[in-house]
């Protein structure tokens, strides 16, 4: 498992345990905790609290977002697991210029898989695939983007909305 691929795992676990606690502990302090617990050697450990800080600080026009790209189903009927999956995923989307788009998407999906049901992977890959179509629709590009990712792997979307992993680049 890469570094960045373990962060945002803890990231998830983290978001989960405050999620489900409807927002009352303070979700730095269970990063830190679990970061300390699960991960203390991690080298990507500033990448993981970034990641949280930016869900937290920009929660709003993410669950804005979802509520817009998954009309069926109302945030709050959303699994705790794919919903905050949903959030990390549109925050590298929207918010991160420094994570491809593909990169993302895939991060998403395989959290999806691994935490989430067992659907949970195709309802992120939907989410994430339509707001990435819309994004690209709408001449939204990230600098990211045009680059070959290094180190994570990349994600083609195929015609029926399922990911295709690719080899790390």
């Amino acid at each position: 498992m890469s570094n960045r691929h373990l962060a945002r795992a803890i990231a998830l676990q983290s978001l989960y345990e405050w999620d489900f606690h409807e927002g009352k502990n303070d979700a730095i302090a269970i990063m830190e905790r679990n970061l300390e617990e699960f991960a203390s050697e991690l080298d990507e450990k500033e990448f993981g609290l970034n990641l949280l800080k930016g869900v937290l600080a920009n929660r709003t026009i993410i669950d804005d977002l979802i509520t817009q790209f998954a009309p069926d189903w109302p945030l709050q009927k959303i699994t705790t697991v794919d919903r905050n999956v949903l959030r990390m995923g549109c925050f590298e989307l929207k918010f991160d210029a420094s994570i491809p788009s593909k990169v993302a998407i895939n991060e998403a999906i395989e959290l999806a898989k691994t935490f989430g049901g067992e659907s949970s992977g195709k309802f992120v890959n939907g989410v994430l695939g339509a707001i990435f179509r819309d994004q690209m629709a709408n001449g939204i590009e990230k600098e990211a983007d045009k680059q070959k990712p290094k180190e994570e792997t990349e994600t083609l979307i195929d015609t029926e909305g399922d990911a295709l992993p690719q080899e790390p680049v």
